[in-house]
């Protein structure tokens, strides 16, 4: 599928870094370095702007590498970039290590999927039927 991309950054198009990735590297796009201190946040502009086609969605999702070795995550994961958006994509990012996490342009912030959606037309009932499930959640079937 084809996807028109915008880039006005010195940053290459997205792209699959493997035959078998899901997502696609987003870079930040950022003329001076953004220093991002312990738990703040800060939206990332990357400079890429999307012409999805209609019933599909771009998530944008924390990459497991930065998450887990320098504790920096996306907030609003995943964050849902609709079809009919034409802004910049930016990412918004927040620092849960103790120590300063420095961006600069060209570094790989977030990964992008690109996901076909579903829209539905909401019924009101008054009952729902029944599962051995049912009213079940959070937690309730333990972890062993």
């Amino acid at each position: 599928m084809d996807v028109k991309i915008v880039n006005k950054s010195n940053n290459p198009l997205p792209f699959y870094e493997t035959s078998l990735s899901a997502g696609m590297d987003l870079r930040a796009f950022c003329p001076e370095p953004i220093i991002l201190k312990p738990m703040q946040r800060a939206l990332i502009p990357t400079g890429l702007f999307i012409e999805l086609p209609a019933g599909y969605e771009a998530q944008v999702r924390p990459r497991s590498g930065l998450a887990i070795k320098k504790g920096v995550t996306v907030l609003n994961s995943p964050g849902t970039v609709d079809a009919d958006y034409r802004g910049e994509l930016k990412i918004i990012l927040i620092n849960l290590s103790t120590e300063d996490f420095e961006i600069q342009s060209g570094d790989r912030i977030a990964q992008m999927i690109i996901s076909k959606h579903e829209r539905i037309n909401p019924v009101r009932v008054d009952l729902l039927s029944e599962t051995q499930r049912g009213h079940g959640g959070f937690g309730h079937t333990g972890v062993k």
